[in-house]
């Protein structure tokens, strides 16, 4: 009975972050329409420019969602984060932090007690969390986080506002090349049809979440050799029935589910997937379950899924 609430739980817990990312992305849709502040989607005072400080780099850093935790970490900030998000997985030390709550709504008393001197966060967060922050006097940083340039720019701008700009450049550097490797190198190759998962009901295939043009992932396919045949949605983010899945017949399926489940309660992914023995996926054994939440954050690891997902499109010339 223990075991079986324990899975629950972490159900629980994974699908919330799930949920938290779809809103996060249907909030960056809904913001293309009647955009302000020169049209760059920027509430006041600019995406990328933290707020007044004394100039000195923080000392004490609290971060709200696992893509900016990510890159702290990666810019070698990480020493001084102070608290993080629910669903901050990474680095591992993470889990020796306190966590300050979700996307919309952290906890702000707990928050305030942390005596941050920068909180950051995505630019579409800011419509809940930044005037509340920047009323208690604590300067805050809100980064861009839809596209794949996005990912490349949040890590520019945090390497600035923590004042590591150094490492952020080395970062952003690497994490531009490994991209640009594998788009030069599947360039010429066939664009095979895929369709990205991010989320469904452990062991069916209902509520089918997709990846979508508009987000970082599908670019991400593109790069590797693949193009995405998912429809269009607003944000990037889309809802498929199985039979829909059925009429895209897709070459590949990217099955990205954070859900993380063990021993006898462990999804036999391929055996899910099997319920739609047509599908050209499953007829040529090419369903790929990856479980690695950092897939689903734009940071700096947007190059290592970029190279494994043209490993799974293209395995003639990928060798894993």
């Amino acid at each position: 009975m223990r075991r079986r609430t324990r899975v629950s739980e972490n159900f629980r817990r994974a699908r919330a972050a799930l949920c938290c990312a779809l809103l996060v992305f249907a909030a960056l849709g809904a913001s293309c329409v009647g955009r302000r502040d020169g049209d760059t989607g920027a509430p006041s005072g600019g995406v990328g420019e933290p707020s007044a400080g004394d100039g000195r780099p923080p000392r004490r850093i609290i971060s709200l969602t696992p893509s900016t935790t990510e890159i702290l970490a990666g810019v070698g900030a990480f020493a001084r984060v102070v608290a993080v998000s629910d669903y901050c997985t990474y680095p591992p030390e993470v889990k020796d932090l306190p966590r300050v709550g979700g996307w919309s709504n952290p906890n702000l008393e707990q928050l305030a007690a942390l005596q941050p001197d920068l909180v950051v966060f995505w630019d579409s967060q800011a419509q809940f969390v930044k005037d509340k922050i920047e009323a208690m006097g604590i300067r805050t940083l809100s980064v861009p986080s839809r596209s794949l340039e996005d990912a490349f720019t949040a890590i520019e701008q945090i390497g600035r506002a923590t004042g590591n700009e150094a490492e952020a450049e080395r970062l952003l550097q690497q994490t531009r090349q490994t991209v640009e490797t594998v788009r030069v190198r599947a360039a010429p190759l066939p664009r095979r049809r895929v369709l990205c998962v991010v989320d469904r009901v452990p062991g069916t295939l209902r509520d089918l979440y997709t990846a979508a043009d508009g987000s970082f992932l599908v670019e991400l396919i593109e790069t590797a050799g693949g193009k995405s045949i998912a429809p269009p949605a607003q944000g990037g983010w889309g809802k498929l029935q199985k039979e829909a899945v059925l009429a895209l017949d897709p070459d590949v399926i990217i099955d990205l589910m954070i859900h993380k489940t063990e021993g006898k309660f462990a999804e036999d992914t391929l055996a899910v997937w099997r319920e739609l023995p047509a599908l050209r996926a499953v007829r040529e054994g090419r369903v790929y379950a990856l479980r690695e939440e950092t897939m689903l954050h734009p940071s700096q690891f947007v190059g290592d899924t970029a190279r494994r997902f043209a490993e799974l499109i293209h395995p003639e010339v990928f060798k894993q």
